[in-house]
């Protein structure tokens, strides 16, 4: 049942444009007993009919920029052959601790992003 719901929690994520991985990574590693890497590899499953779906969306929307999203996709492509071998090569423990770092990162960031807009109007 939990799976359900972190499914459903990571769908609006993604939806969103954000990335259910945010959620779908750690609460794999918090909630269940994969390793890291199985959660990631689980992400990038799931991540193919959210994509879809919200692609689908955007797309109806005019949100998306073709050009430029071919150009980052492909460029993208590249990237993820990169990173599916650092993954498979790197310990999973480090490999957590450095999607932690990410995480701590990104939401540092917004956090950071939030004050100054708020401080502009």
């Amino acid at each position: 049942m939990i799976e359900i719901f972190i499914g459903f929690l990571s769908g609006i994520i993604s939806g969103m444009g954000i990335g259910g991985g945010a959620i779908l990574i750690p609460a794999l590693l918090f909630i269940t007993s994969v390793s890291q890497q199985t959660a990631q590899g689980i992400n990038l499953v799931y991540f193919l009919p959210t994509a879809v779906v919200s692609i689908i969306v955007h797309i109806k929307k005019k949100n998306v920029e073709i050009k430029t999203a071919a150009v980052i996709g492909a460029s993208g492509v590249i990237g993820a052959l990169f990173g599916a071998w650092a993954a498979m090569a790197i310990d999973g423990g480090l490999l957590r601790k450095m999607f932690g770092v990410f995480l701590l990162l990104i939401g540092a960031y917004e956090i950071y992003k939030g004050i100054r807009m708020s401080k502009t109007t």
